[in-house]
């Protein structure tokens, strides 16, 4: 590993931040280490040197919506989910949560030069309720059971799909009764596992807060009482503007079979700026998710970023919501002394411009330079 040098501005979070810091052994210190070498008889060299790395450092960026193993038509080989790995690294994501897969993603944590990956197992849906290919398709009475399954399998999360269009009713519904919902939440809290749940309509929300849901993905339905109520509950949404930024052409494509549907698709999609200024107006927590693999492609994190401050979050508090913030809300280590050294370098300030996100200078993940001036190593 090599040792390195950080100077310039080492944010930690975003009440603290240093002048420099350091890389030995794979970790950060604050503090400047004397290193010696030592010989092939055991005499130190006293060899003192290092590899200078000068720029912006941030934590490394955090994809909290991510499909590792899934594109457009499903379950992809396994070539295929390093080489989306490889993708969403280059940009300058270095901690994933799968939000829902379709295979056993697993063997990416076997890769170090691979982002760090907290899986979330299947998604859990009813049959003909959900996207061919992508979910686990489960009756009601199953989904306790499964909830249990796929909480044993993750890494402390589970993803189920809220809601999805009837096609009997031609508009969005909910998926599972509120207290199949409630009981099934409930055993994986027991298991401390968490639950995130895609949701687009409104409907499906209260029963998810009802149950104790711990994240909420999308949430482009959410009124203004069902965002006090996740506010107070501490319950994080992912907004995935690049998804819903597909809202139109879902609308247009069930116009003609399901009006009622497409009329809610284009609301939506029209709303989804205001919708994003209402959840930080009432106070809650904003994560960066770009919902990559399915009908978005990987390494979009800068682009999803962007967006967000289109709709009005203001930079500083989108790059948070990117780094430091997801991976307090993950448990996961940022640039704290001692922790693994997993950081992006960027030739300015992106708390100032957003767009400088899509230049990373140079990407550090377990203490390897992985990739600098955009080329991967």
């Amino acid at each position: 590993m090599a040792r390195l040098h950080l100077t310039g501005t080492v944010v930690v979070d975003a009440a603290t931040q240093h002048g420099e810091a350091w890389v030995v052994d794979g970790r950060i210190t604050l503090t400047r280490p004397v290193v010696a070498d030592a010989t092939a008889d055991g005499d130190s060299t006293g060899d003192d040197s290092w590899e200078e790395i000068s720029g912006v450092v941030l934590p490394g960026l955090v994809d909290v919506h991510c499909h590792i193993g899934l594109d457009s038509g499903g379950a992809v080989d396994p070539e295929i989910a390093l080489k989306q790995a490889v993708v969403d690294r280059d940009a300058g994501t270095l901690l994933i949560r799968d939000a829902g897969s379709p295979i056993d993603n697993s063997f990416v944590q076997a890769h170090d030069e691979l982002p760090r990956l907290i899986r979330a197992g299947r998604f859990i849906a009813r049959p003909k309720r959900y996207l061919r290919g992508y979910g686990r398709e489960i009756e009601v009475a199953d989904l306790v059971r499964v909830v249990v399954e796929e909480a044993r399998r993750g890494d402390g999360w589970v993803k189920i799909i809220a809601d999805w269009i009837d096609r009997e009713t031609g508009d969005l519904e909910p998926l599972w009764p509120a207290e199949v919902l409630g009981e099934a939440i409930a055993a994986a809290h027991a298991l401390g596992v968490r639950v995130t749940a895609h949701t687009f309509a409104a409907e499906s929300i209260d029963p998810l807060l009802d149950a104790r849901i711990d994240c909420i993905e999308h949430g482009t339905g959410m009124n203004r009482a069902q965002m006090d109520r996740a506010a107070a509950a501490g319950v994080p949404v992912v907004p995935t503007l690049l998804q819903v930024a597909n809202f139109e052409g879902y609308a247009a494509q069930g116009r003609e079979k399901f009006p009622a549907y497409a009329e809610r698709m284009q609301r939506m999609y029209d709303n989804r700026f205001a919708q994003v200024r209402a959840f930080r107006e009432a106070g809650l927590t904003l994560l960066v998710g770009t919902d990559a693999g399915g009908t978005i492609g990987h390494g979009a994190i800068a682009e999803e970023a962007e967006l967000m401050v289109q709709a009005g979050i203001p930079a500083p508090e989108v790059v948070a919501a990117a780094s430091w913030s997801a991976r307090d809300f993950l448990g996961a280590q940022g640039l704290s002394e001692g922790a693994s050294a997993d950081f992006v370098v960027y030739p300015r300030d992106p708390r100032e411009d957003i767009t400088v996100l899509r230049e990373p200078s140079a990407i550090v993940l377990r203490g390897n330079v992985v990739a600098s001036s955009g080329t991967a190593t």
